[in-house]
């Protein structure tokens, strides 16, 4: 079944365009010209597998939107990507911060727009082909994985992480004892997207490490190099992760 993708801008004719040339590579749309719309249409039956965000809606900011498709339960799983003229670097960690998967900055071709989603949608199924350590589950510590149901509980207690979050952990998870640098991160999980700087990976790990609670601290900092799970026993939890 194709995916399905939720638009929301405020510009109709973009909506169109963008409704016009998503259908005719396959997908099914669903359009929206404000964030209360988009929220309403994104928490419909089924929900979207990938929603195009603009971050200047009329009645809200596509961040806020950003915010409440991830605190919704029926939502949280949905990919994000915010389209904008706004292309400063703030404004870029700011997406990333709340929650937002991919950003493209606008004016864009349509056809860079098709490849871009093509390409997050299939970065989704990646986290699927990490082989599980014990049967279904990688467990490491207090903190056990699910790969194919996209969870993670830390001392029994499920851990909250977006559809990217999750992706990143078990990057590193199937990586354990080798040092991850933030450009070998960047193809990997994002896709090295040129908007994307290597400080959104920061922001990420440093998110990542708040919600797993105890467990954040397995994430370890290689200072001027990247991130690394160790091998074998974990630091104890509750311990504080080198570096930021």
């Amino acid at each position: 079944m194709s995916s399905l993708i939720l638009i929301v801008d405020d510009e109709k004719d973009l909506v169109r365009t963008l409704d016009y040339n998503l259908r005719r590579e396959g997908f099914q749309t669903r359009t929206a010209l404000t964030g209360a719309d988009a929220l309403v249409e994104a928490a419909r039956q089924p929900v979207p597998d990938l929603v195009l965000l603009d971050l200047m809606l009329p009645d809200m900011s596509g961040t806020e939107v950003c915010r409440r498709l991830r605190a919704d339960e029926a939502t949280r799983d949905a990919l994000v990507v915010m389209v904008t003229a706004k292309g400063e670097e703030i404004d870029r960690v700011v997406g990333f911060e709340v929650g937002a998967d991919d950003y493209v900055v606008k004016p864009y071709s349509v056809r860079e727009l098709m490849l871009r989603v093509r390409a997050i949608l299939r970065r989704r199924g990646s986290a699927d082909d990490v082989a599980p350590v014990h049967g279904d589950f990688i467990e490491y510590g207090c903190m056990r994985v699910d790969p194919a149901g996209h969870s993670v509980h830390v001392s029994g207690e499920q851990a909250r992480l977006t559809a990217l979050e999750f992706r990143l952990l078990l990057t590193l998870l199937s990586r354990r004892g080798k040092v991850q640098s933030r450009e070998t991160l960047l193809s990997d999980v994002w896709g090295y997207a040129p908007e994307v700087t290597t400080r959104t990976v920061d922001t990420h790990v440093k998110r990542l490490r708040a919600k797993l609670g105890d467990a954040g601290a397995y994430v370890e900092t290689i200072r001027g190099v990247g991130y690394c799970i160790r091998e074998g026993e974990p630091l104890a939890t509750g311990a504080a992760p080198a570096g930021a």
